[in-house]
């Protein structure tokens, strides 16, 4: 009997172990890419196209510029809502691939989550943005 929780006792330890691991190893996999800059620090071959308007213990908001051939390179995005000054057409890189998208004056975006990508505004036109994002 003595044996059998023995080996009982192992081979639940095990399997605990195994479980504890694997958690371990999802969790990290999930883990965001938070080593990329935000949209703030991120520019575009070394110059910021982004300015701080406002930052205070409620949110904090930038005006992001992007005249013809700029863009912004690889950065995060927490949670924030977006509103286009002026539009352009732009090409955005993200984990879904390359896509071309005309983004209009007067439209709005939003995200809930982290995100990452980079953008090249293609267009014409020099694009602003705000984005505002709650602390």
């Amino acid at each position: 009997m003595i044996q059998l929780l023995s080996n009982f006792s192992k081979n639940l330890f095990h399997k605990d172990t195994i479980f504890i691991i694997f958690l371990f190893l999802f969790f990290i996999s999930c883990k965001p890419e938070t080593n990329l800059p935000d949209p703030y620090e991120a520019g575009w071959k070394g110059k910021k196209v982004c300015e701080i308007l406002q930052d205070n213990a409620k949110l904090r908001v930038l005006k992001c510029t992007f005249p013809p051939g700029v863009g912004h390179e690889k950065h995060h995005h927490k949670t924030h809502f977006g509103y286009t000054i002026t539009g352009s057409k732009f090409r955005i890189t993200n984990s879904d691939g390359i896509k071309e998208v005309d983004v209009p004056t007067g439209s709005d975006f939003s995200n809930e989550g982290i995100t990452t990508h980079e953008v090249l505004n293609i267009g014409n036109k020099t694009a602003v943005f705000l984005i505002i994002e709650p602390k």
